[in-house]
């Protein structure tokens, strides 16, 4: 997880409360109203170099407060009497991009600022009239940004900052022609912000294309995992124990709500179906779904309908429902980048929570990689462990 030898940490200064920042007044008000009483790690490094129009390449997770450091950030860069888009927000995922439009709306509350979100499955009757009518921040995926930068909808002659999150998921999804594409149709002045969870080689190789002298902020791979996460591993003989395994665990304690994820629609499906002959009230997600049954199936899940949603790594990340206190991996991921993404839907910043693995023989090598991988513990499930779940 460490960077590559060419990205080196810049020295930058610590902002240890809101009011350190010198932020606008009606933002501190957004800040306060969703109770953000201290800022996180990477909110007290990276906001304002990003607010003074300083180009930054960031590495943070999801659950440190990343979403809320480049929205207030963005927020404190947009002139509110300038009726036209000043910030863009590419996220490689429909779900993420509107789970920053919920963040950076709320923060917005108190402004005159209006965001929104230009996402595939939304009228483009509706993005063209907020876009006329004067929003300026936009979030959105690579393909439909791009789409609306070129039918001459979203005009870009004011954008003043290009925040690009989860840019190792987006590059390793293909985005990076997209990316590049509406990169080359702003102004020349444009500032450019870079969020990653990790940062690989081809994150680096963009960011040397795109940026000029970044202040560069990374965190230390010891610390990449959430200190609020406990994470734990049962061992099983085989696939098909796991099942029993898990009902065992669901009937010995008290979960609000929990995500359980898979590494096929397949499993998925299967795990879903025998959970229902047992009685659990399940809700299942995966990416062959229509929009329409994803949203409705998370906004039931969000509402409490049912207590346990099984996924693949389709909300691996930027998905942050508040009750889920456990996660459970019924499959170890293929990607070692993806495991601190999962387990990070519990513990969110400054919250509590427990991760358990479920593995077989065959999983005792990739345990071993992800440990080493985080410089993280992973232990066995002691008997009497609800005490983590309090």
């Amino acid at each position: 997880m460490s960077a590559p030898a060419e990205t080196k940490q810049d020295e930058v200064h610590v902002y240890q409360t809101w009011e350190a920042m010198n932020l606008k007044s009606d933002i501190l008000k957004g800040i306060y109203a969703l109770q953000f009483s201290t800022p996180s790690e990477i909110q007290k490094r990276a906001i304002i170099p990003i607010a003074e129009g300083k180009e930054v390449l960031a590495q943070a997770q999801s659950g440190t407060g990343k979403t809320a450091t480049f929205c207030v950030a963005a927020l404190q860069r947009i002139d509110p009497t300038l009726k036209a888009v000043q910030a863009i927000i590419l996220a490689p995922t429909r779900e993420l991009a509107l789970q920053i439009h919920t963040v950076i709306s709320e923060l917005a509350k108190f402004t005159d600022i209006k965001p929104h979100a230009c996402i595939g499955g939304t009228s483009y009757d509706e993005t063209h009239a907020a876009l006329t009518s004067g929003c300026q921040v936009v979030v959105g995926t690579p393909g439909r940004i791009n789409d609306l930068i070129s039918k001459g909808t979203l005009r870009t002659k004011d954008i003043k900052v290009f925040i690009l999150d989860e840019a190792d998921e987006m590059l390793s999804a293909g985005f990076t022609q997209q990316v590049f594409d509406a990169f080359t149709m702003l102004p020349k002045e444009s500032q450019v912000v870079l969020l990653s969870a990790t940062m690989p080689a081809e994150v680096v190789e963009v960011a040397n294309n795109l940026m000029t002298n970044p202040v560069t902020i990374l965190v230390k791979s010891a610390e990449l995992t959430l200190d609020g996460i406990k994470q734990f591993f049962v061992e099983t003989e085989s696939d098909n124990d796991k099942f029993e395994v898990l009902t065992e665990l669901y009937e010995s304690m008290n979960v609000t709500q929990s995500v359980i994820f898979c590494n096929t629609r397949k499993k998925v499906e299967m795990l879903s179906e025998k959970l229902k002959e047992n009685d659990y009230v399940v809700s299942a997600i995966y990416s062959d779904l229509s929009q329409e049954e994803r949203d409705i199936i998370m906004k039931q899940f969000r509402q409490g309908s049912s207590r346990i949603l099984i996924c693949t790594d389709l909300l691996a990340r930027g998905i942050d429902v508040q009750q889920v206190s456990l996660v459970m991996n019924f499959d170890l991921p293929k990607n070692k980048e993806n495991y601190i993404h999962r387990i990070g839907r519990s513990g969110r910043f400054g919250r509590k929570g427990v991760a358990i693995n479920l593995v077989t023989a065959a999983d005792a090598a990739p345990l071993e990689e992800l440990r080493k991988f985080y410089s993280t513990e992973i232990i066995e499930l002691p008997e009497d462990f609800t005490e983590f779940l309090e």
